[in-house]
């Protein structure tokens, strides 16, 4: 099997867990469609192509691992939208000016927000695709060696502080590559620890505890979060391929 080793090393990073109320939670991992959308923005893909992003998400085989623990960090944030600066219609990215929609509280109450981040964490991943339909892994590598667009980990103000790609790997699985990546810079001191990871069900004998759910995968084209697939998490080793 051959798959991506890419490396998140990030200030701060931000992974879409389920929102509740004014809190917006992080997972712990990044989830399909947190890859999946990072992927779409390398490749200069829009939300407008729901299609082509469910059927990236669907072919994505994703393990990932903290070499570096993150810390957890609460951001508390609130804006007055009745203000009259923020009656006014706002320019996008796009070039293009937009008003925010919904009833009156929407558009002019006083909203609060608890945005959750991991601080400081250095997370290694393996990324690899089910089949070799269009994009393929070697699309995929061009688009994050050049990306069309910045990336981000997470949510927009997640800029990473190292180029994401680390280059090609193979191995038996997913679970393999992961074990076989080397350890980074950054957690150098922590040589011979293990270290906590996430990889799908069934590529082991995992024990039942370590099975879990985890509600990552999002419909595209109706621009919601659906869907739910069983993971394991556990520690690993790092075990450095044969020479």
């Amino acid at each position: 099997m051959e798959g991506l080793l890419l490396r998140f090393d990030a200030p701060l990073m931000s992974f879409g867990g389920v929102k509740v109320d004014h809190h917006n939670i992080t997972d712990r991992f990044p989830g399909l469609s947190s890859f999946a959308g990072l992927i779409a923005n390398a490749l200069g893909w829009r939300h407008a192509d729901g299609e082509r992003l469910n059927q990236l998400q669907d072919r994505l085989v994703i393990a990932s691992r903290w070499d570096l623990e993150p810390q957890v960090v609460v951001d508390y944030q609130t804006v007055d939208l009745g203000q009259p600066k923020m009656k006014e219609k706002g320019w996008t990215t796009r070039g293009e000016p937009e008003h925010r929609e919904g009833g009156p509280a929407a558009k002019f109450g006083i909203h609060q927000r608890y945005r959750h981040y991991l601080a400081n964490g250095v997370l290694t991943a393996v990324l690899a695709l089910k089949d070799s339909e269009v994009p393929d892994l070697d699309l995929i590598e061009y688009a994050l060696r050049f990306p069309a667009r910045p990336l981000f980990l997470g949510r927009k103000t997640c800029l990473p502080s190292r180029p994401i790609l680390l280059g090609r790997t193979q191995g038996e699985n997913i679970l393999t590559m992961l074990r076989a990546a080397p350890r980074s810079k950054r957690s150098a001191h922590l040589a011979g620890q293990t270290m906590s990871a996430r990889w799908p069900a069934g590529l082991t004998d995992e024990r039942p505890e370590q099975i879990k759910p985890v509600y990552d995968c999002r419909d595209w084209l109706n621009q919601w979060h659906a869907g739910s697939r069983l993971v394991a998490e556990g520690p690993i080793q790092e075990v450095p391929p044969c020479t």
